[in-house]
Parts: structure tokens; sequence; C-alpha cells
């Protein structure tokens, strides 16, 4: 690994490149907050999706191109004088050191749910209103409905173990099956609603995060239906041509060879 002096030199290096490519490069002259916003996101998703690939190459590369969105936001917000790279820095250095009384002061943890209940309250104390202010609102539902969780059981709003929450499961479940049988769409989707928000619910008691966890599912869907695609594909027969039964038999075929 490198050492701490070779580290800084590359972060420097990637700021004087960033100073070049503003000043020089008619794309990145153009760029604002608001255009780099989109790119930004989709960078996300492809570190998350590396992260669940295990594919530590493509972590690092998708890492760099998160960094110089970091550093791009950073170099916009000199230009006008609003912050540089430094405060961006200090202002994350200040927030830990804040947040974390039991390195930096004399508060006492025993583990990692004081930690997290100390840094909820902690929120609150810096003029927060609400526990919930943290939690973006445009996450993608699942995420939001976890992090949501997360956030309230942090301050003590939480179900005391894990069979309350599947009895919780199965009463939301019981509700969406009445509501399937009275025809009502509006009903149907608001009851299935509380029944993935309970399911979310009893994931975290798990220790199991449900955006992964579902992310997971579709690619092993996705590749048992590639596999039936190249199949068909071998035999020159469509799919839509193929009976569920013809299928099936390949659908099988995937999961013995994947065995995922």
């Amino acid at each position: 690994m490198n050492s701490r002096a070779n580290q800084l030199k590359a972060f420097d290096r990637l700021l004087t490149i960033m100073d070049e490519l503003r000043e020089q490069c008619p794309w990145d002259k153009k760029q604002t907050m608001e255009t780099l916003r989109h790119l930004t996101i989709e960078e996300t998703y492809e570190l998350g999706d590396a992260i669940l690939d295990k594919d530590l190459e493509e972590v690092k590369k998708e890492l760099g191109d998160v960094l110089l969105h970091i550093v791009f936001y950073a170099k916009i917000g000199s230009e006008t004088k609003d912050f540089d790279i430094a405060d961006v820095c200090n202002s994350i250095c200040e927030k830990l050191i804040s947040r974390h009384p039991h390195i930096y002061s004399d508060v006492k943890v025993e583990n990692e749910e004081d930690v997290k209940r100390n840094w909820e309250n902690l929120k609150l104390k810096e003029g927060k209103t609400s526990v919930l202010e943290g939690v973006p609102k445009s996450l993608p539902a699942l995420v939001k409905a976890n992090r949501i969780q997360e956030k309230v059981a942090g301050v003590g709003f939480d179900w005391e173990a894990p069979n309350q929450v599947w009895e919780k499961v199965e009463e939301e479940l019981s509700e969406f099956k009445t509501e399937v049988q009275s025809g009502n769409q509006d009903n149907m989707e608001s009851e299935f609603g509380d029944v993935i928000f309970s399911m979310v619910n009893y994931a975290r008691f798990l220790n199991i995060n449900p955006e992964n966890a579902l992310e997971r599912t579709n690619k092993k869907f996705s590749r048992r239906f590639q596999y039936l695609e190249s199949k068909a594909k071998s035999l020159n027969k469509p799919l839509k041509d193929m009976t569920l039964a013809e299928m099936d038999v390949f659908w099988e075929e995937a999961k013995q060879f994947q065995n995922k």
C-alpha cells in the first residue's frame, strides 16, 4: 500500500488535473452542479454494482469516478467562493470528531448500538428537528424504508425481538390478502406497501440489507433468464414460440449450473 506521502501526492495530482480540465476542456468548463448531479447518481450505482459483484478492481475504478465528482463539485464551489476542497474535508473531519465523543472525548460506549444512539442524539442537539431529516427525499423507496427504520431505532423507537416483527409481517400479509379479495386497487397498494415495509424491518433484525438482498435476486434471475435465452437461440427457437414447460427445463438447468 502507498505511504501517506504518496496518497497526498496522488490527491494533489487529481486536484491539479481538475484545475487544468476546468480551464482548458470545453466539456468540463460547461459543467454545473446541476448537470453533474445525475452523473454522480449513476456513478454511485455503478460503484454499488461493483461492490455486490465483489469485483475489487472495478470498485477501485468506480471509487475514482466518485472521487472525481467530489473534487469537481468542490472546484465549482471554489469558483463561486462558497467553499473549496479543504472546506469539504475540514467539515467532515469536524463532524466525525463531534459525532464520535467516545473516541475524541470521555463518553463511554459498550457496543455498536450505543454508538448509533449517540449519533442520532447528537444530530438532534445540533439543531435537527427530526431524526428523519437525514433521510434524502429522493432515495429509492426500498432504501428509504430501511434508512427510516434505522434512524428511528437509533433513538429507541423499535421492536424488542425479531419474533415481534415477524408477527407484524404476518398481520400485514393478512390485511393485504383481505384487500386483494375485496378488489380495491388503492387499498391493495396501501397494504402491499405495509407488507414491504414490515419485511424491510424484519430484514434489519436479521442483519440483512434489503436492497442488497433484492439486487442479488435481480442478478440471479437475470443470469438464469439469459441462460434460457442462450438455449433458445441454440435451438433456433424464439422464446415466444416455446411452451412454459420447455422453458422450465432450461430454467432448472440454469439453477443447477449456477447453483445460486
